[in-house]
């Protein structure tokens, strides 16, 4: 998070733009389309930020401010319905210094003694979607969603099928007319449970919906124009609170939820009122320990203040009440049971581990596959197929093994395997690396997909239509096995014209688009190749300096023979090699790499079939005379209106070198939105740093 403090003014006010265009986008996509791109915990650091940064320049406070907003303005695909009373949000603390000085500020607000005991209704934050339910004469009569909290969507006919919800309350003293409000949401195992029909449904699986946790599924399945697709899912409800309202039946926050339980609406069994901090502070904690095994997914613990005279007397901030706050949860760990441990094998045949789990939900996702790393990270967790683990999501994104409960057991260690377990080829682990790879290379069945995948992808040779499931197709088929094939699939023109899903017009349309990579860019085809080291932009310094791709075979034969001379030490060895490739940037792993992939016979008779296919042309880079010619520039943070790579293509059009990294080298940094260390280092180094509107502007001027 920035600190406000090393901010000037004119960059707070932008950082704060930015802000609430951000937390605007991810508003619509948590609550228009159900589809949020960051975790709850990142979107919840963009709001700290937020209010950190107003709070220290006040008077730079924008009309659009995230304080200022609730929700997102509801869609065009259901009617909309303007709320009686403004269904708001939350105010969030993250520790319990938070909650203390929540209270602190309640006794202020209502200048009560510090002995004056605070009651304070607690329960869990379910995390749904937000539904009121307007009552009139007891009978069911419209429901909404929360939408931008002043306007919501009629939803009235999904939520009569749903069950927890009744058309008429039940019981006495019920208000003419009573606003219930509470959170639609999905239980865990019908989550599952409905993905998994989903999927069985599906004509094609691999085209099958699938929701990516249960709130998304509710959400999804609440906002359908047809109520009868509603119906077919599981929804459940609870109710929290109340808005618009003829009557109160009860004097306190606990009053009120007891009567609305009492006519017939779910609530949380876990609902209760204590009157001290600690009391508040221990049943979170219960909560948060029950949390894994809760029915239905939460993310906080929500405390009210139970005197409603209290609550009208406290009011309301932009978007909250002050007589409320959600104590949220940090990132979620959860127990699960591993049950076995596969061995993937990657494009340049690196042996990863894969834990397969009991699934469990984990921050609102269900998980059910985690990463083990390598064969050490395996070794210092002591993990074994029916370990009993504790999983969490890193960053709230990555699921991690962050222990193992059960390591004690008397049971024989997992062996990581020295054979590939695809081709049965020796897999070895350089010195200095954590990594075991298969040496099978081309031959590998795993490599050979990953490789082809990685030969036509957007980065290398750009072959459109050639995706996974094509790749896959036409291996089973045996047409392809190395890249020259894929120049050679007009030979199966006419069996793939009778082959389903394949039509005229998508057959000539995929071979017109391998026709055209004739004449490859030959960095971009270098770089396709998967030689291990060779990224994009090492292809494209190689090939700055050697010009031909042919040479470049030249210069891996010569290293080959430089290895072959006696050196005092690896050390030197390494240098030689780096000496004689002759490119800054460019160290002896990538000579190595070279080296060893032309070593391999299968490899060089696969190097030759491509290039009697394909002639690249010499690899040239035209550049165009402007400010930063024979400058370094460093790229970092976002870039919005264009990718990295165009960037660092931009700047060697015009005479530059594009660097990862900021030295006293570096002439000019180009900083967007999130730029961290890179940008401090330059601030400290002295150096120049645009925006990506004044590099634009530098594009521009050189024509």
């Amino acid at each position: 998070m920035t600190d406000p403090a090393t901010l000037s003014e004119a960059e707070a006010a932008n950082r704060l733009m930015r802000l609430a265009r951000d937390v605007a986008k991810h508003n619509r996509l948590y609550h228009d389309q159900d589809a949020p791109e960051i975790s709850d915990a990142d979107y919840d650091a963009l709001i700290r930020e937020n209010n950190a940064l107003e709070a220290q320049f006040p008077h730079l406070v924008r009309a659009d401010s995230p304080n200022a907003q609730v929700g997102a303005a509801p869609t065009s695909v259901l009617g909309k319905v303007p709320h009686a009373v403004r269904m708001m949000s939350l105010d969030n603390g993250f520790s319990d210094e938070d909650i203390a000085e929540f209270l602190a500020r309640v006794r202020r607000f209502l200048a009560l003694a510090e002995d004056t005991s605070v009651a304070l209704t607690a329960e869990p934050k379910i995390d749904g979607l937000s539904c009121s339910l307007r009552y009139e004469q007891g009978e069911l009569v419209l429901a909404a969603t929360r939408g931008d909290g002043t306007t919501g969507e009629d939803v009235t006919a999904n939520v009569r099928t749903i069950g927890d919800i009744p058309e008429r309350l039940t019981g006495p003293d019920i208000p003419d007319l009573f606003e219930i409000r509470g959170e639609v949401y999905m239980a865990k195992d019908d989550f599952v449970a409905l993905n998994q029909r989903l999927l069985a449904e599906a004509d094609d699986p691999e085209k099958a919906r699938q929701f990516a946790n249960p709130r998304n599924a509710a959400a999804g399945s609440l906002r359908q124009k047809d109520a009868a697709v509603t119906a077919s899912r599981p929804l459940r409800f609870l109710a929290h609170g109340w808005g618009a309202h003829s009557a109160l039946p009860a004097d306190t926050q606990l009053g009120v939820m007891q009567a609305i339980a009492g006519w017939g609406l779910p609530v949380s069994d876990m609902l209760t009122c204590v009157d001290s901090l600690d009391a508040l502070i221990a049943h979170y904690r219960t909560i948060e320990a029950a949390r894994a095994d809760l029915p239905f997914d939460i993310d906080g613990v929500v405390y009210k203040v139970d005197r409603l005279d209290w609550q009208q007397r406290l009011g309301f901030v932009a978007k909250a009440p002050r007589w409320a706050i959600a104590h949220k949860f940090p990132a979620e760990r959860a127990q699960t049971t591993l049950e076995a441990i596969d061995i993937q094998v990657g494009r340049t045949g690196k042996l990863t581990p894969v834990g397969r789990l009991t699934p469990v939900t984990v921050g609102g996702v269900v998980v059910s596959n985690v990463t083990l790393h390598n064969a050490d990270e395996i070794a210092r967790l002591g993990v074994r197929p029916g370990d009993r683990i504790i999983v969490q999501r890193a960053g709230d994104v990555i699921p991690q093994v962050v222990d193992n409960l059960t390591r004690d057991e008397p049971r024989a260690p997992f062996h990581f395997p020295t054979q590939c377990p695809v081709c049965q080829s020796e897999a070895v682990r350089e010195e200095g690396e954590v990594d075991y790879r298969c040496t099978g290379g081309l031959i590998c069945p795993a490599q050979r997909f990953e490789r082809l995948r990685h030969f036509v992808s957007r980065a290398a040779l750009d072959i459109e239509g050639l995706g996974e499931k094509t790749i896959q197709e036409f291996l089973d088929l045996g047409w392809i096995a190395e890249p020259a094939d894929i120049f050679r699939l007009k030979r199966h023109r006419a069996d793939l014209l009778g082959r389903e899903g394949w039509k005229e017009k998508s057959v000539d349309n995929l071979l017109a688009a391998i026709e055209a990579k004739r004449q490859p860019d030959a960095a971009r085809l270098l770089f396709g190749l998967g030689i291990r080291h060779v990224g994009a932009v090492t292809a494209r310094d190689l090939l700055k300096r050697y010009i031909r791709l042919g040479a470049i075979r030249g210069l891996a034969d010569e290293i080959i023979a430089l290895r072959d001379q006696p050196f005092d030490s690896q050390a030197k060895g390494d240098k030689a090699i780096a000496d004689h490739i002759g490119v800054e940037n460019v160290g002896a792993a990538v000579g190595h790499a070279l080296a060893d992939f032309f070593h391999e016979p299968h490899n060089v008779e696969a190097w030759d079939d491509l290039l009697g296919e394909v002639s690249p042309p010499d690899y040239v880079v035209e550049t165009t005379a402007s400010a930063v010619t024979g400058k370094t520039i460093v790229f970092t943070g976002k870039l919005e209106t264009m990718s990295r790579d165009e960037a660092k293509a931009q700047a060697e059009r015009l005479g530059a070198k594009a660097a990862g990294s900021v030295s006293a080298k570096t002439d000019l940094v180009v900083a967007g939105p999130g730029a961290g260390s890179k940008l401090k280092q330059a601030t400290a180094l002295g150096i120049d740093v645009i925006s990506e509107e004044a590099w634009a502007e530098i594009v521009r001027a050189a024509g």
